[in-house]
Protein backbone atom coordinates (compact mmCIF):
# COMPACT_ATOMS: atom_id res chain seq x y z
CA UNK A 1 0.00 0.00 0.00
CA UNK A 2 1.32 3.45 -0.94
CA UNK A 3 2.53 5.60 1.94
CA UNK A 4 0.54 8.82 1.63
CA UNK A 5 1.85 10.57 4.74
CA UNK A 6 3.49 13.92 4.12
CA UNK A 7 6.93 14.67 5.59
CA UNK A 8 7.45 18.09 7.10
CA UNK A 9 10.41 20.14 5.89
CA UNK A 10 10.60 23.63 7.43
CA UNK A 11 7.44 25.76 7.84
CA UNK A 12 5.83 23.71 5.08
CA UNK A 13 6.84 21.02 2.64
CA UNK A 14 7.01 22.31 -0.90
CA UNK A 15 5.80 20.37 -3.91
CA UNK A 16 9.35 20.66 -5.28
CA UNK A 17 10.75 18.93 -2.18
CA UNK A 18 8.26 16.09 -2.49
CA UNK A 19 9.06 15.65 -6.17
CA UNK A 20 12.81 15.58 -5.46
CA UNK A 21 12.24 12.91 -2.82
CA UNK A 22 11.06 10.64 -5.62
CA UNK A 23 7.75 9.79 -3.96
CA UNK A 24 5.64 7.32 -5.94
CA UNK A 25 2.26 8.62 -4.81
CA UNK A 26 0.92 12.00 -3.72
CA UNK A 27 0.22 12.52 -0.01
CA UNK A 28 -3.45 12.40 1.01
CA UNK A 29 -3.62 16.16 1.45
CA UNK A 30 -3.19 16.64 -2.33
CA UNK A 31 -5.92 14.21 -3.42
CA UNK A 32 -8.95 15.99 -4.82
CA UNK A 33 -12.55 14.82 -4.47
CA UNK A 34 -13.43 12.74 -7.58
CA UNK A 35 -15.61 15.46 -9.11
CA UNK A 36 -12.72 17.97 -9.07
CA UNK A 37 -10.04 15.73 -10.56
CA UNK A 38 -8.75 16.35 -14.07
CA UNK A 39 -9.76 13.77 -16.68
CA UNK A 40 -7.30 14.61 -19.48
CA UNK A 41 -9.97 13.35 -21.87
CA UNK A 42 -11.06 16.58 -23.43
CA UNK A 43 -13.77 16.90 -26.03
CA UNK A 44 -12.61 19.88 -28.06
CA UNK A 45 -15.39 22.27 -29.00
CA UNK A 46 -15.24 23.49 -32.61
CA UNK A 47 -15.51 27.11 -31.49
CA UNK A 48 -12.86 26.67 -28.82
CA UNK A 49 -10.32 25.17 -31.19
CA UNK A 50 -10.23 28.62 -32.77
CA UNK A 51 -9.11 30.40 -29.59
CA UNK A 52 -8.06 33.78 -30.99
CA UNK A 53 -4.43 34.57 -31.69
CA UNK A 54 -4.04 38.32 -32.13
CA UNK A 55 -1.13 39.66 -34.20
CA UNK A 56 -0.29 42.95 -32.53
CA UNK A 57 1.95 43.97 -35.43
CA UNK A 58 -1.24 44.41 -37.46
CA UNK A 59 -2.25 47.35 -35.27
CA UNK A 60 0.41 49.41 -37.04
CA UNK A 61 -1.43 48.99 -40.36
CA UNK A 62 -4.25 51.59 -40.55
CA UNK A 63 -6.01 49.53 -43.22
CA UNK A 64 -6.63 46.59 -40.88
CA UNK A 65 -6.45 48.17 -37.41
CA UNK A 66 -10.24 48.18 -37.04
CA UNK A 67 -10.30 44.49 -37.95
CA UNK A 68 -7.81 43.71 -35.17
CA UNK A 69 -9.90 45.71 -32.66
CA UNK A 70 -12.92 43.65 -33.67
CA UNK A 71 -10.94 40.44 -33.20
CA UNK A 72 -10.09 41.56 -29.67
CA UNK A 73 -13.75 42.40 -29.04
CA UNK A 74 -14.86 38.94 -30.11
CA UNK A 75 -12.10 37.28 -28.10
CA UNK A 76 -13.04 39.17 -24.93
CA UNK A 77 -16.77 38.67 -25.39
CA UNK A 78 -16.74 34.99 -26.36
CA UNK A 79 -13.70 33.57 -24.55
CA UNK A 80 -12.25 35.97 -21.98
CA UNK A 81 -8.82 34.78 -23.09
CA UNK A 82 -6.65 35.07 -26.19
CA UNK A 83 -3.04 34.81 -27.24
CA UNK A 84 -0.85 37.53 -28.70
CA UNK A 85 2.06 37.29 -31.09
CA UNK A 86 4.46 39.98 -32.32
CA UNK A 87 3.95 41.58 -28.91
CA UNK A 88 7.36 43.27 -28.76
CA UNK A 89 8.98 41.08 -26.10
CA UNK A 90 11.99 39.35 -27.71
CA UNK A 91 12.48 35.63 -27.15
CA UNK A 92 15.79 36.33 -25.42
CA UNK A 93 13.94 38.34 -22.75
CA UNK A 94 11.23 35.74 -22.09
CA UNK A 95 13.75 32.87 -22.17
CA UNK A 96 15.92 34.61 -19.57
CA UNK A 97 12.90 35.14 -17.32
CA UNK A 98 11.95 31.46 -17.48
CA UNK A 99 15.58 30.41 -16.97
CA UNK A 100 16.04 32.54 -13.87
CA UNK A 101 12.69 31.32 -12.55
CA UNK A 102 13.99 27.75 -12.83
CA UNK A 103 17.21 28.79 -11.10
CA UNK A 104 15.26 30.28 -8.21
CA UNK A 105 13.28 27.11 -7.57
CA UNK A 106 16.53 25.12 -7.75
CA UNK A 107 18.11 27.10 -4.90
CA UNK A 108 18.40 25.53 -1.46
CA UNK A 109 15.22 25.10 0.51
CA UNK A 110 16.54 27.25 3.37
CA UNK A 111 17.20 30.11 0.96
CA UNK A 112 13.64 30.07 -0.36
CA UNK A 113 12.13 29.66 3.10
CA UNK A 114 13.60 33.01 4.16
CA UNK A 115 10.95 34.55 1.91
CA UNK A 116 8.09 32.32 3.13
CA UNK A 117 5.01 33.98 4.57
CA UNK A 118 1.36 33.15 5.21
CA UNK A 119 0.38 36.81 4.86
CA UNK A 120 -0.96 37.33 1.36
CA UNK A 121 -0.44 41.10 1.73
CA UNK A 122 3.34 40.68 1.86
CA UNK A 123 4.97 42.40 -1.15
CA UNK A 124 7.35 39.43 -1.62
CA UNK A 125 6.21 35.96 -0.64
CA UNK A 126 7.38 32.40 -1.25
CA UNK A 127 4.84 29.67 -0.67
CA UNK A 128 3.18 26.46 -1.77
CA UNK A 129 -0.33 25.45 -2.87
CA UNK A 130 -2.71 28.44 -3.06
CA UNK A 131 -2.94 29.44 0.59
CA UNK A 132 -1.62 26.33 2.32
CA UNK A 133 -2.85 27.38 5.76
CA UNK A 134 -6.51 27.57 4.63
CA UNK A 135 -6.59 25.14 1.69
CA UNK A 136 -8.72 22.08 2.47
CA UNK A 137 -6.82 20.32 -0.30
CA UNK A 138 -3.23 21.21 -1.14
CA UNK A 139 -2.24 22.07 -4.71
CA UNK A 140 0.89 20.77 -6.44
CA UNK A 141 2.50 24.16 -6.91
CA UNK A 142 5.23 26.33 -5.41
CA UNK A 143 5.47 30.05 -6.10
CA UNK A 144 7.28 33.29 -5.51
CA UNK A 145 5.14 36.42 -5.79
CA UNK A 146 6.34 39.99 -5.73
CA UNK A 147 5.01 43.45 -6.42
CA UNK A 148 6.58 45.03 -9.49
CA UNK A 149 5.18 48.51 -10.21
CA UNK A 150 6.84 50.88 -9.82
CA UNK A 151 9.76 48.53 -10.05
CA UNK A 152 12.14 50.94 -8.31
CA UNK A 153 10.02 50.68 -5.16
CA UNK A 154 9.94 46.90 -4.96
CA UNK A 155 12.90 45.31 -6.74
CA UNK A 156 15.27 45.56 -3.79
CA UNK A 157 12.94 43.25 -1.86
CA UNK A 158 13.05 40.56 -4.54
CA UNK A 159 15.17 37.39 -4.20
CA UNK A 160 18.94 37.92 -4.18
CA UNK A 161 19.63 34.30 -5.04
CA UNK A 162 20.24 33.61 -7.86
CA UNK A 163 22.25 36.84 -8.18
CA UNK A 164 20.86 37.64 -11.64
CA UNK A 165 17.21 37.20 -10.58
CA UNK A 166 16.46 40.89 -10.05
CA UNK A 167 17.98 41.95 -13.37
CA UNK A 168 16.44 39.26 -15.58
CA UNK A 169 13.01 39.13 -13.94
CA UNK A 170 13.03 42.92 -13.64
CA UNK A 171 13.66 43.34 -17.36
CA UNK A 172 10.72 41.06 -18.07
CA UNK A 173 8.44 42.81 -15.56
CA UNK A 174 9.10 46.24 -17.05
CA UNK A 175 8.51 45.03 -20.60
CA UNK A 176 5.29 43.21 -19.78
CA UNK A 177 3.99 46.27 -17.89
CA UNK A 178 4.37 48.33 -21.05
CA UNK A 179 2.63 45.60 -23.01
CA UNK A 180 -0.25 45.63 -20.54
CA UNK A 181 -0.72 49.37 -21.04
CA UNK A 182 -0.89 48.82 -24.81
CA UNK A 183 -3.32 45.91 -24.46
CA UNK A 184 -5.63 47.92 -22.21
CA UNK A 185 -5.81 50.66 -24.83
CA UNK A 186 -6.93 48.04 -27.35
CA UNK A 187 -9.45 46.42 -24.99
CA UNK A 188 -10.99 49.77 -24.06
CA UNK A 189 -11.22 50.71 -27.73
CA UNK A 190 -12.98 47.40 -28.39
CA UNK A 191 -15.60 48.44 -25.80
CA UNK A 192 -16.20 51.74 -27.57
CA UNK A 193 -14.30 53.73 -24.96
CA UNK A 194 -11.39 56.08 -25.54
CA UNK A 195 -8.11 54.21 -25.90
CA UNK A 196 -6.63 56.39 -23.12
CA UNK A 197 -9.48 55.63 -20.71
CA UNK A 198 -8.07 55.36 -17.15
CA UNK A 199 -4.59 55.62 -18.67
CA UNK A 200 -2.93 57.20 -15.63
CA UNK A 201 -4.55 54.68 -13.28
CA UNK A 202 -3.35 51.82 -15.44
CA UNK A 203 0.20 53.12 -15.78
CA UNK A 204 0.40 53.62 -11.99
CA UNK A 205 -1.62 50.54 -11.11
CA UNK A 206 -0.66 47.36 -9.30
CA UNK A 207 1.48 44.70 -10.95
CA UNK A 208 2.12 41.41 -9.19
CA UNK A 209 4.53 38.92 -10.73
CA UNK A 210 3.61 35.36 -9.76
CA UNK A 211 6.33 32.91 -10.71
CA UNK A 212 4.90 29.38 -10.52
CA UNK A 213 6.59 25.99 -10.39
CA UNK A 214 4.53 22.84 -10.99
CA UNK A 215 6.95 19.93 -10.41
CA UNK A 216 6.52 16.53 -12.02
CA UNK A 217 3.69 14.85 -10.10
CA UNK A 218 3.53 11.07 -9.57
CA UNK A 219 -0.28 11.00 -9.84
CA UNK A 220 -1.44 13.93 -11.99
CA UNK A 221 -4.90 12.38 -12.31
CA UNK A 222 -5.52 12.95 -8.59
CA UNK A 223 -4.17 16.48 -8.10
CA UNK A 224 -4.11 19.97 -9.58
CA UNK A 225 -1.56 22.74 -9.68
CA UNK A 226 -4.27 25.34 -9.09
CA UNK A 227 -8.05 24.93 -8.68
CA UNK A 228 -10.73 26.64 -10.75
CA UNK A 229 -10.66 30.39 -10.18
CA UNK A 230 -10.59 33.74 -11.92
CA UNK A 231 -7.99 36.44 -11.39
CA UNK A 232 -9.18 39.67 -9.84
CA UNK A 233 -7.34 42.25 -11.92
CA UNK A 234 -7.80 43.82 -15.32
CA UNK A 235 -5.57 41.51 -17.35
CA UNK A 236 -3.20 38.68 -16.55
CA UNK A 237 -0.39 38.14 -19.06
CA UNK A 238 0.99 34.62 -18.89
CA UNK A 239 4.33 33.24 -20.07
CA UNK A 240 4.70 29.44 -19.84
CA UNK A 241 7.18 26.80 -20.94
CA UNK A 242 4.69 23.99 -21.53
CA UNK A 243 1.01 23.17 -21.58
CA UNK A 244 -0.99 23.00 -18.36
CA UNK A 245 -3.41 25.94 -18.42
CA UNK A 246 -7.07 24.98 -18.88
CA UNK A 247 -10.07 27.32 -19.22
CA UNK A 248 -13.80 26.70 -19.21
CA UNK A 249 -15.69 26.96 -22.49
CA UNK A 250 -19.29 28.14 -22.93
CA UNK A 251 -20.51 24.70 -21.88
CA UNK A 252 -18.52 24.79 -18.62
CA UNK A 253 -16.18 22.11 -19.99
CA UNK A 254 -12.45 22.29 -19.42
CA UNK A 255 -10.35 22.98 -22.49
CA UNK A 256 -6.53 23.09 -22.69
CA UNK A 257 -4.86 26.25 -23.96
CA UNK A 258 -2.28 25.24 -26.54
CA UNK A 259 1.25 26.57 -26.15
CA UNK A 260 2.23 28.63 -29.19
CA UNK A 261 5.91 29.40 -29.63
CA UNK A 262 6.76 32.95 -28.52
CA UNK A 263 3.08 33.79 -27.82
CA UNK A 264 1.76 35.19 -24.55
CA UNK A 265 -1.64 34.31 -23.08
CA UNK A 266 -3.90 37.21 -22.09
CA UNK A 267 -6.66 36.48 -19.57
CA UNK A 268 -9.43 38.86 -18.54
CA UNK A 269 -9.86 39.34 -14.80
CA UNK A 270 -12.74 40.28 -12.53
CA UNK A 271 -11.85 43.98 -12.54
CA UNK A 272 -12.25 44.01 -16.32
CA UNK A 273 -15.66 42.33 -16.00
CA UNK A 274 -16.77 45.03 -13.56
CA UNK A 275 -15.42 47.91 -15.68
CA UNK A 276 -17.20 46.53 -18.76
CA UNK A 277 -20.44 46.18 -16.77
CA UNK A 278 -20.58 42.52 -17.72
CA UNK A 279 -20.08 42.91 -21.45
CA UNK A 280 -16.82 40.99 -21.00
CA UNK A 281 -16.42 38.17 -18.48
CA UNK A 282 -13.36 37.12 -16.52
CA UNK A 283 -12.10 33.69 -17.55
CA UNK A 284 -12.33 30.75 -15.16
CA UNK A 285 -9.17 28.68 -15.35
CA UNK A 286 -7.03 26.11 -13.55
CA UNK A 287 -3.57 24.54 -13.79
CA UNK A 288 -3.06 20.82 -14.38
CA UNK A 289 0.16 18.93 -13.69
CA UNK A 290 1.99 16.09 -15.43
CA UNK A 291 4.23 13.19 -14.44
CA UNK A 292 7.05 13.84 -16.92
CA UNK A 293 8.60 17.23 -16.15
CA UNK A 294 8.00 20.39 -14.21
CA UNK A 295 6.10 23.27 -15.73
CA UNK A 296 7.04 26.89 -15.14
CA UNK A 297 4.85 29.89 -15.70
CA UNK A 298 5.18 33.61 -15.02
CA UNK A 299 1.88 35.41 -14.54
CA UNK A 300 1.91 39.20 -14.56
CA UNK A 301 -1.29 40.28 -12.82
CA UNK A 302 -2.37 43.85 -13.44
CA UNK A 303 -5.03 45.90 -11.69
CA UNK A 304 -5.70 49.45 -10.65
CA UNK A 305 -4.07 50.64 -7.41
CA UNK A 306 -4.51 48.38 -4.38
CA UNK A 307 -7.24 50.37 -2.66
CA UNK A 308 -8.84 52.05 -5.67
CA UNK A 309 -12.52 51.20 -5.87
CA UNK A 310 -13.59 50.02 -9.32
CA UNK A 311 -17.10 50.45 -10.72
CA UNK A 312 -18.59 49.96 -14.19
CA UNK A 313 -17.62 52.65 -16.71
CA UNK A 314 -20.53 55.14 -16.81
CA UNK A 315 -20.42 55.04 -20.63
CA UNK A 316 -21.35 51.34 -20.47
CA UNK A 317 -24.41 51.76 -18.23
CA UNK A 318 -27.78 52.46 -19.88
CA UNK A 319 -31.37 51.18 -19.98
CA UNK A 320 -30.36 48.05 -21.86
CA UNK A 321 -27.34 47.55 -19.61
CA UNK A 322 -28.27 48.58 -16.06
CA UNK A 323 -25.62 48.94 -13.38
CA UNK A 324 -24.72 45.33 -12.59
CA UNK A 325 -21.81 45.46 -10.11
CA UNK A 326 -21.00 47.09 -6.79
CA UNK A 327 -17.62 48.70 -6.27
CA UNK A 328 -14.62 46.67 -5.15
CA UNK A 329 -10.83 46.92 -4.96
CA UNK A 330 -7.78 44.68 -5.19
CA UNK A 331 -7.34 45.10 -1.44
CA UNK A 332 -10.92 43.93 -0.85
CA UNK A 333 -10.19 40.88 -3.00
CA UNK A 334 -7.09 39.98 -0.96
CA UNK A 335 -9.11 40.25 2.25
CA UNK A 336 -11.73 37.96 0.72
CA UNK A 337 -9.03 35.49 -0.28
CA UNK A 338 -7.60 35.48 3.23
CA UNK A 339 -10.95 34.64 4.81
CA UNK A 340 -12.58 32.31 2.29
CA UNK A 341 -12.05 29.01 0.53
CA UNK A 342 -11.67 29.79 -3.17
CA UNK A 343 -13.72 26.70 -4.05
CA UNK A 344 -16.74 27.97 -2.16
CA UNK A 345 -17.24 31.12 -4.20
CA UNK A 346 -15.58 33.81 -6.30
CA UNK A 347 -15.09 37.38 -5.15
CA UNK A 348 -16.73 38.69 -8.33
CA UNK A 349 -19.99 37.01 -7.28
CA UNK A 350 -20.14 39.18 -4.15
CA UNK A 351 -20.14 42.28 -6.37
CA UNK A 352 -22.98 41.29 -8.69
CA UNK A 353 -26.23 43.15 -8.14
CA UNK A 354 -28.14 42.19 -11.28
CA UNK A 355 -29.85 38.79 -11.27
CA UNK A 356 -29.40 38.54 -15.04
CA UNK A 357 -25.60 38.53 -14.72
CA UNK A 358 -24.36 34.93 -14.87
Amino acid sequence: MADRTQPTVGPFTSAMTLSQMGIKSVPDCYILPPAQRPTFEHTPQPSFSALPVIDLASLENPAIRSQVIEEVHVACREFGVFQVINHGLPASLTDEALDVAADFFDTKNDTKMRLASNNIHEPVRYGTSLNHINDKVQYWRDFIKHYANPISTWINLWPSDPPCYKKKMGNYAEAVHLLHTKLMQIVFESLGLRSDYLQKGIEQGSQVIAVNCYPACPEPNLALGLPRHSDYGLLTILLQNQQGLEVTDNNEKWQPVQVIKEALVVQLGDQMEVLSNGRYKSVVHRATVNSERRRLSIASLHSLAMNRKVTPAPELVDERHPLSYKEGSFGDFLNFLSDNDILEGRYIDTLKQNSEIA
